[in-house]
This record gives structure tokens, sequence and C-alpha cells, in this order.
């Protein structure tokens, strides 16, 4: 999200602070070194995590990747003994540069985004997690209103709650 919608979105969270966590990859580790039994520690003590991310060329932002192929270790995540991540609820929450009716079949992106987050599903799944709908902000890269960045900010604060039973 651009400063001004991940503003707006900070100072929703500031009036939920005792129901909300809110943990910056990109401001814990900017010499990309992570802290992986923190990190899994911190998923443990979770039952719902949001994931907050830019779409970045279709994708994952390059320290996000990192944190999953680092945090979501084999004997930890998966495998035989990996059972950590079972039954908990997480979600991405994406800022889109591109406008919604370009991520529909016949769109500009020929994809819907449904089909880019594919890996982010089939990942939660392997690990035994419930992956949880996305929510997203579409036509980030275009100057939006102050009034849709606060009815957005809002709508992700209805999401958070929506899935946290």
């Amino acid at each position: 999200m651009k400063c001004r919608e991940y503003c707006a979105v900070i100072r929703l969270f500031s009036f939920h602070r005792t129901l909300i966590t809110i943990h910056e990859i990109y401001k814990e580790y900017p010499n990309w070194n992570i802290d992986v039994p923190r990190e899994q520690n911190l998923l443990e003590a979770y039952n719902h995590v949001i994931l907050q991310l830019p779409l970045y060329w279709y994708s994952y932002p390059p320290l996000l990747k990192k944190w999953f192929d680092d945090v979501f270790a084999h004997g930890w995540a998966y495998g035989s003994k990996g059972d950590k991540l079972k039954g908990k609820k997480v979600g991405l929450a994406m800022s889109i540069g591109d406008k919604k009716e370009n991520y529909l079949p016949e769109g500009s992106s020929s994809f819907t985004v449904d089909e880019v987050i594919a890996p982010f599903k089939a990942s939660t799944g392997h690990v035994g997690a419930m992956a949880l709908p996305y929510f997203a902000v579409f036509g980030a890269s275009f100057q939006a209103s102050n009034g849709e960045i606060n009815h957005s900010a809002k709508e992700y604060i209805s999401y958070i709650f929506k899935y946290q039973q």
C-alpha cells in the first residue's frame, strides 16, 4: 500500500491495539536476516494471520517470499512432524496497482486475482492452514481520494474481524 493508504489503515488499527498485532518484516529485517524462531513463535501465538502486501509483479514482494521459504520450514510447518500451522486461518490483504476489471479473464492481465495467488493457497493448504478469501484494494497506482482511502481502510478492518472467530 502506498503511504496514504497505509497511514489510514494504521490509524484505524490504533483503535484496536489490544486485538490486532502489526508486525512489519521490512522494518524488522532490513538486512534480510530473518529470525526464524521468533517468526515461528509469532505464528504459533495466533490463530488468525493476515499478510499485508503490495501485489508485486503478480507475486509477493521478495522479502515476503524469503520469509515463507525460511519460516515455513520442514519439520515445523510441514512434514511428518510439521504441524504448527495446522488449522490456522491465513489471509492476504493486498494493494493492487491496476484496476479490478483488468483482473478478469478478459482483462489485460488475463488472470484473476485467485489465479495469481494460487501459490499462496497451495502453500497454505500444504501446511494444513486454511486460506481465507483475499482482501484487495485495486487501483493503488492511481490517485485515490481521501474518501476512497478511508472507505478501503474501514473495509479492511471489517475483513480482519470477519474471519477472527
